[in-house]
């Protein structure tokens, strides 16, 4: 397994441009198959998980080609509607095939997902909704075996769900009367869904809100369309806290102001300074201490889970102590111990961190146990003394295009170490 060789303390300084969104990606890759035709998704991530999403709609007979990190897909003669445990357990997204194989096809067998390492996250909210909307759903030997015509129906998601959100909309194609969603995810990669959703030919009323509304149509006619996705937000909001623990200046390009509002907002608070900004690109700079700000995660547009613990790893050099709460994820905490080991103070009672601000961290060896933990660990080893061995960075892979080498461009010593 790859590691990542780091040596410490950091200072970083030029321009990182921010690739597409791997959470906009991966279902808007799915969604081809609910109706055949000719794509072309241009912006998409070069990702282990994007390869794996490129797998499976191959497995369920779509075609792929990908060049510069814009994707071909034709589905017009996918006619296999499974999709294997072998590639489920390696990445949830998979699980978003649900929706469009019952759209295309009234019928689904899909494996249970796997989980990331913090904690489970359940899938009842998916199959209860398409029970709702008329499917017959079991588990068999591990499988999900669905089917039925879907039809209209009001779904109410007692807490909002980004993959339910996602899922139930991809089932909406070829539906006979209207269906409803509230308290529906207004998270940015729903948005984008569901703008490529329009593009495929529904009609979705009230994009961007908690409720959300789809007419009937009748889409079985095949189609050609071009989308380009949005920039992956918590890769931005990555790099903006390693200008932060870095105490660096930087320039970032291919963001979205608005979709980092809150985690941007959150830093200016804790002493970030911009000085040059505009709808796609921002420059930014930090000196000083760092400031208290205790924080709560929540849905859009509160603070993202996937950026609570790139947060706590510049917590840690803070002057002073502060608390981090998780109220969407209480299990992810896996990088607390890590951290531990390269001199932070933190304590952890059930989904609370309070964090006693150190003056200085001190390199070690440290392990990636899932996506987000990875980031924050090599966040703290930008700003440790000596150099880091951070292991198991292929989770690091899943959701970050050419980490290292963007880092490496803006001045961080940093090399893949493969065994």
């Amino acid at each position: 397994m790859d590691s990542f060789k780091i040596k410490g303390p950091s200072k970083i300084n030029g321009t990182v441009e921010i690739s597409g969104s791997k959470n906009a990606a991966l279902p808007i890759m799915v969604a081809t198959i609910a109706r055949p035709g000719l794509y072309e998704i241009s912006n998409v991530p070069d990702l282990r998980d994007t390869r794996t999403m490129i797998k499976l709609i191959e497995i369920i007979g779509g075609s792929i080609s990908s060049s510069n990190n814009t994707l071909k897909i034709d589905t017009r003669y996918c006619n296999n509607p499974n999709a294997p445990y072998d590639l489920v357990k390696t990445m949830r997204a998979s699980f978003y095939v649900l929706g469009p194989l019952l759209s295309r096809f009234q019928k689904a067998s899909v494996s249970l997902p796997g989980g990331c390492a913090w904690g489970p996250r359940p899938v009842d909210f998916h199959l209860k909704a398409f029970e709702q909307m008329g499917a017959d759903v079991i588990l068999e030997n591990g499988y999900i075996q669905a089917s039925g015509k879907l039809s209209g129906a009001d779904i109410i998601f007692k807490v909002s769900s980004v993959g339910a959100t996602g899922n139930v909309l991809m089932g909406c194609f070829n539906l006979n009367s209207q269906l409803t969603i509230k308290n529906a995810s207004m998270e940015p990669e729903i948005t984008d869904l569901c703008h490529f959703l329009v593009k495929m030919g529904l009609k979705i009323d009230g994009i961007g809100t908690k409720n959300l509304t789809v007419y009937p149509n009748d889409s079985k006619s095949s189609i050609n369309i071009k989308h380009k996705i949005i920039p992956d937000r918590i890769e931005a909001g990555t790099f903006i806290a390693a200008a932060v623990i870095t105490k660096s200046q930087l320039t970032i390009k291919n963001i979205i102001i608005s979709d980092i509002k809150n985690v941007l907002d959150s830093f200016i608070y804790i002493g970030l300074k911009i000085l040059e900004s505009s709808e796609t690109s921002i420059t930014i700079d930090f000196s000083g201490e760092i400031k208290k700000l205790n924080i709560s995660t929540d849905v859009f547009p509160g603070f993202p889970t996937d950026m609570q613990p790139q947060w706590t790893s510049v917590m840690c050099l803070s002057n002073v102590e502060s608390i981090v709460e998780d109220r969407i994820y209480h299990d992810r905490f896996s990088h607390i111990p890590e951290l531990i080991r390269l001199g932070a103070n933190i304590k952890l009672k059930n989904n609370v961190v309070t964090i006693y601000g150190v003056d200085k961290l001190k390199a070690a060896d440290v392990m990636c146990t899932d996506l987000r933990a990875g980031a924050a660990l090599i966040l703290a080893a930008l700003a440790s003394e000596g150099t880091t061995n951070v292991s198991r960075v292929y989770h690091v892979d899943r959701g970050y295009e050419n980490f290292e080498s963007k880092l490496r461009s803006l001045g961080v010593e940093i090399c893949r170490i493969s065994s």
